[in-house]
């Protein structure tokens, strides 16, 4: 959305003035400064770039480890699959960064060419669609291998084949929606100046349905489809967690606790990240449709508000690998053992944690065994929940 300005040009709207939009026909002028704008979203972008691959590279290089590692293919390692996939997914994203904060340094100007344009918007659009897909597709396994009795060693296998076809699905569905607005998009030179834009083209003959369906076709997929999943899901986790045994110990008590502020942040970072873009989007679309009545200043605050969301979107890169790995305390534990190993072979203090590691399951287990509703397998899941506290920033 980067040139929304340009893009009416397709539309066969005429008289638009540099930085103009569709009211600007009727004298409306630009009521902030663009360029202002463009930088800003470059001091965000690079700051997710750093953060992202950062975080990112570092979950997957511990989880690959500990898959590589472990004695055998436990099914607390199994659980983690999905992180897995989540963090490639958000760590692409994050690569493809400096090629548009190269672009929007230079005012939008797209130097690299048309398959450049192409095949960057399809690397960031797969892995966009796939952080959202992973993020819905572990809530609903977490609560399945909650509420579900895994059947014993046959069905921790099976589980373990569902889990890869649906990750392989996952992706292939991310290609798909991906597909129709890089088919799109060209790399056209821009009517206000000597300026290269990568940016859709549309067919002459519909070209305002077709950018309004690509628009629906993102919210139903990025967030209408995906959120309730989450919500849904966790909700349920969370009162399945709540439900369990009243005659549970004190420190049992204060995990569940634990464990459901740490579902309400999933929830509320999805929605906080995620919410307000696709609100501005879905405004976005009414206007096109005539269905919202346009002036200059919503038409402004549309153009600002899109840029805006769309960089608090991806912070989402930046809070899963938080949410979803550092308050963990198996992952804490993968962590401090992978160092440990790595360095501290030869001392004591490697073996100190693997027993410590060991008594704190130990624990959890006896500790589940007193619930009716959540087992041993339980825990096995839950665990990933029962840490300290986060506040999330959305």
């Amino acid at each position: 959305m980067d040139e929304l300005f340009d893009m009416w040009e397709d539309l066969n709207l005429t008289g638009l003035q540099e930085n103009g939009t569709r009211v600007e026909m009727g004298g409306c002028p630009t009521a902030f400064d663009r360029s202002a704008l463009l930088h800003s979203m470059c001091v965000i972008y690079v700051f997710i770039f750093v953060v992202g691959l950062a975080a990112n590279g570092l979950v997957l290089w511990v989880n690959v480890r500990a898959q590589r590692t472990s004695a055998s293919s436990s099914a607390r390692h199994e659980t983690h699959l999905y992180i897995a996939h989540l963090a490639v997914a958000d760590l692409c994203v994050c690569a493809t960064l400096p090629v548009w904060v190269s672009s929007l340094a230079q005012q939008g100007h797209w130097p690299f060419g048309e398959t450049a344009c192409k095949l960057t918007h399809l690397l960031f659009s797969v892995n966009l669609f796939g952080s959202i897909f992973f993020l819905a597709c572990m809530s609903a396994d977490r609560y399945l291998s909650v509420t579900w009795p895994s059947g014993g060693e046959e069905g921790d296998r099976r589980r373990k084949l569902i889990r890869r076809a649906v990750c392989a699905g996952l992706w292939l569905l991310a290609l798909v929606a991906s597909l129709p607005d890089t088919y799109f998009l060209r790399a056209v030179r821009s009517s206000h100046g000597d300026v290269t834009l990568c940016r859709p083209v549309y067919p002459d003959d519909q070209p305002m349905e077709w950018m309004v369906g690509i628009q629906v076709s993102f919210i139903l997929l990025g967030f209408a489809l995906p959120f309730p999943v989450i919500a849904l899901a966790y909700a349920l986790l969370a009162k399945a967690l709540s439900s369990s045994s009243s005659s549970a110990s004190m420190a049992v008590e204060r995990e569940r606790r634990v464990s459901r502020r740490v579902i309400l942040a999933y929830i509320v970072v999805f929605l906080g990240c995620w919410g307000p873009y696709h609100g501005v989007l879905l405004a976005d679309a009414l206007s096109l449709l005539g269905l919202v009545p346009l002036s200059c200043g919503l038409e402004n605050g549309i153009y600002v508000a899109l840029h805006l969301t769309q960089c608090l979107s991806l912070l989402h890169c930046c809070f899963n690998p938080i949410l979803y790995n550092f308050i963990n305390r198996n992952y804490r534990y993968d962590l401090m053992k992978a160092f440990i190993f790595k360095y501290s072979t030869r001392t004591g203090l490697a073996r100190l944690i693997e027993q410590t590691h060991h008594s704190e399951t130990e624990y959890s287990a006896v500790a589940a065994d007193n619930t009716p509703k959540i087992t041993d397998r339980t825990l096995e899941h839950t665990t990933e929940l029962q840490n300290t506290p986060l506040n999330p920033r959305t």
